[in-house]
């Protein structure tokens, strides 16, 4: 059973950063295509940014420039480097994995942006 673990979330400011982390266990990671979605109140969860089994990376046009995904097969984890933080940033950020047939969630992680 696969199991996705965030951390890393927390209150900031405007222009500040912070690094999310995904800790992956319960099957093979290399084998996973691994995304981060965001769910901010009132909206729809959006995607923000995935990451192929080959590391190749995609990203919302809201976060580009600003936000970098990657990771670390050694690891077992990824990785959500968030720079030049916004307000609109403010959301729970949840880490995917996606192999076959399975889409697996963690909890979720809280982001708040804010002066």
């Amino acid at each position: 059973q696969v199991q996705l673990v965030e951390s890393g979330g927390g209150l900031v400011q405007p222009g500040e950063s912070l690094r999310l982390s995904c800790v992956f266990s319960g099957s093979i990671f290399r084998f996973h295509t691994m995304g981060w979605y965001r769910q901010a109140p009132g909206k729809q969860r959006e995607l923000v940014a995935t990451i192929t089994t080959n590391s190749r990376t995609d990203y919302t046009n809201s976060v580009k420039g600003r936000f970098t995904i990657s990771r670390d097969n050694a690891k077992n984890t990824v990785y959500l480097q968030m720079n030049s933080l916004k307000p609109e940033d403010t959301a729970v950020y949840y880490c995917h994995a996606h192999w076959g047939t399975g889409d697996y969630w963690g909890q979720g992680t809280q982001v708040t942006v804010s002066s």
